[in-house]
């Protein structure tokens, strides 16, 4: 039997408190995803570790036909603009009305929130589901982050989570998509599905699953996915995106619904057991800084800063100055900092030549108190067209482009400058910016988790910095309004009220 299935990627994660939304433009550049593909050039995304990657190499093993419509991905933001949800929405739709299919993969996020509707995948789910019917086999890959809604649970047949953070298992979370989809095709049996909603949000840096509890936690749902109990998924949600169903979730699929219904509920008594462990200390930029020099005074590798609230990759624009003001403060000797997004200052630097000074203020983020553009004179250092390969873990293998890219030095501190934004997930943003990371004694990225799949190795320690930026580090931190009546806003903190959230005070 030939069996033909249509594929599509739509992804983004969507803080609704961040400065800048998302436009059909950041789609097609990628910025930190592959660029905008369709047709056989989604196929070509094979190789890249992304999780339509892993589920198209199962699926050509197995034989599958397969109808690539498109795969667009933007770094995270506030809201995707309607006109560009719509867009690449339709041509997904579209294609589900006018093909001929026996079932349908999607490579989605599961936190995106656009202009007009608060769960981009679930309604676009729900559409598909209206087009092709009740029997149709709808399999979806998901982000780790997602914030899993009851029109996902209800739309899809199967779903299935990444279960590391840093993610380096995209490949094969779309593989158990694929493994998934032959499973529904020959299924006789209803398929059972459960799911259970957390009451407390968990911060980005407590997911870590490196360390504990997450560790633990990854591992016990993987030895609990066994026999009947076929798929199991965990996602700590994204929680930075004001909406009811913002939060974590487990859920299960498999053939006997009473041992998913036991494992999923055992795994949901370990989580609120271990509420409190999901919390995480944060060190402000100075205390960050003088630390890392102490660190650093007698080490062979470099001491890593992760400067979580402007990570592009929770939605920060890559353009806050507060760590790059504590390193100079402080009198960092050998520091880089990367990447910081500022597309005039990029275009200032390749105007006047490697060698040249240039007088400019530098990035600053109009919508963080403070934070203004820092003035001062830099030296250009280095000069490239922003074209890099990624060799870590993470997205393995994809081409980026971050327009045009320079090296400014400060003092002794370098400054890795791009056009486009992009969290500093992989070495080589650093070399795409003349930059050898193993050479410097302080790194300081623009990125929460995922630096620590590639840099970890070289790192003599790790530290965590909370330095005002957009991406809230502690979602306790945030002007809810539309939370789900009673969900606390970090673990162990207080629950969300809608009479106490309608007389706060506006950010």
């Amino acid at each position: 039997m030939n069996i033909r299935v249509l594929i599509a990627g739509f992804q983004h994660e969507t803080n609704t408190f961040a400065p800048s939304r998302a436009t059909y433009e950041n789609f097609e550049k990628g910025e930190g995803f592959p660029m905008m593909a369709r047709g056989e050039q989604v196929l070509a995304l094979r190789d890249v570790n992304i999780p339509a990657g892993g589920f198209i190499q199962a699926a050509e093993r197995a034989g599958y036909e397969l109808l690539p419509v498109i795969w667009a991905g933007a770094s995270p933001s506030a809201h995707v603009e309607e006109e560009a949800y719509e867009r690449i929405v339709k041509e997904i739709t579209d294609a589900a009305r006018e093909w001929d299919f026996d079932a349908i993969y999607l490579d989605l996020h599961g936190a995106m929130v656009a202009e007009h509707t608060d769960d981009g995948e679930g309604t676009l789910l729900e559409r598909l589901r209206v087009i092709v019917g009740p029997q149709l086999p709808i399999v979806v890959s998901l982000d780790l982050h997602t914030n899993f809604t009851q029109k996902m649970f209800e739309n899809a047949d199967a779903l299935v989570a990444y279960r590391t953070y840093p993610h380096i298992d995209l490949a094969q979370t779309g593989e158990r998509a694929a493994q998934l989809l032959e499973r529904l095709l020959i299924q006789v049996t209803p398929y059972a599905r459960v799911m259970k909603r957390a009451p407390f949000l968990i911060p980005i840096n407590g997911m870590c699953t490196l360390l504990e509890p997450a560790r633990s936690f990854y591992a016990r749902l993987a030895e609990l996915e066994t026999g009947a109990v076929q798929s199991l998924s965990f996602t700590p949600g994204f929680p930075a995106a004001d909406f009811p169903e913002c939060g974590p979730v487990i859920w299960g699929h498999g053939s006997d619904a009473e041992a998913v219904a036991r494992a999923v509920d055992e795994l949901y008594a370990t989580l609120l057991a271990e509420e409190a462990k999901w919390r995480v200390p944060l060190l402000d930029p100075d205390a960050a800084v003088l630390q890392a020099m102490r660190l650093s005074a007698g080490a062979s590798r470099p001491v890593v800063i992760a400067d979580t609230q402007d990570n592009p990759g929770a939605g920060g624009d890559a353009n806050t100055t507060g760590m790059l003001r504590a390193l100079i403060r402080n009198g960092a000797q050998r520091a880089a900092i990367g990447l910081i997004c500022d597309p005039e200052a990029a275009r200032a630097a390749h105007a006047a030549g490697v060698g040249a000074f240039i007088e400019i203020g530098l990035a600053g983020c109009a919508k963080i108190t403070g934070d203004e553009p820092l003035f001062g004179r830099y030296q250009v250092m280095f000069l490239s067209d922003g074209r890099c390969r990624f060799d870590g873990p993470m997205m393995h293998g994809m081409l980026a482009e971050l327009g045009l890219v320079a090296c400014l030095k400060i003092d002794d501190v370098l400054v890795a400058v791009s056009s486009n934004k992009a969290q500093m997930f992989d070495r080589n943003l650093y070399r795409v910016a003349g930059i050898e990371p193993e050479a410097m004694k302080i790194l300081v990225n623009k990125s929460s988790v995922h630096f620590r799949a590639d840099f970890e190795p070289i790192a003599e320690a790790i530290l965590v910095a909370q330095s005002p930026g957009p991406a809230v580090a502690d979602p306790a931190a945030l002007n809810w309004t539309r939370l789900a009546e009673g969900m606390r806003t970090s673990p162990m903190g207080r629950p969300f009220t809608r009479a106490v959230a309608a007389c706060a005070p506006m950010p």
